[in-house]
């Protein structure tokens, strides 16, 4: 079994359901999620938006290879809605990324790992460090307590206080 790590993310729709269901397709299609962060509220990132997201980091173990991970992410956004629409950042129904395939370094056309753009996402950074905070990045060899520190993002991600329900 491999230890990965999935940012999830979602803006638009009943977005607290769209990561319940994606964390119950994660379970059912990848492996069992091992741990997870709290649920954050975030400001869009690349993009406007009047729709904040709620973001989320799960630590799963899978015994997928990267390109069936790759491949059961994919299903999973399709099942739940999503529809990839040309390039760039828009809302989404749910957006799944892969952060880490264990210590693994990939560089293939439709796949990068560790995500290249993680350590500039605190939206991703402030979860993982939470799952996680002494997880070694495996190309800048630092742990993200300490990406985190140096992330230039000043985008808000506030842990989301869930409601009390009587």
């Amino acid at each position: 079994m491999e230890k990965i790590f999935l940012g999830i993310g979602t803006n638009i729709g009943d977005r607290e359901a769209n990561l319940k269901q994606a964390l119950i397709k994660i379970e059912e299609n990848i492996g069992p999620v091992v741990s997870s962060s709290s649920v954050y509220e975030t400001e869009p990132w690349g993009f406007m938006s009047e729709n904040n997201f709620l973001n989320l980091v799960v630590e799963v173990e899978t015994d997928l290879n990267p390109s069936g991970l790759l491949g059961r992410v994919m299903m999973i956004e399709s099942i739940l809605g999503r529809v990839r629409e040309g390039k760039g950042y828009k809302p989404r129904l749910i957006d799944i990324d892969i952060l880490f395939y264990g210590q693994r370094i990939i560089r293939r056309k439709v796949l990068t790992v560790p995500h290249p753009k993680l350590h500039e996402r605190k939206f991703v950074l402030v979860p993982l460090c939470e799952v996680d905070g002494d997880l070694v990045h495996p190309v800048f060899r630092k742990n993200i307590r300490s990406l985190l520190e140096e992330c230039p993002d000043r985008g808000r991600v506030e842990k989301k206080v869930e409601e009390e329900k009587g």
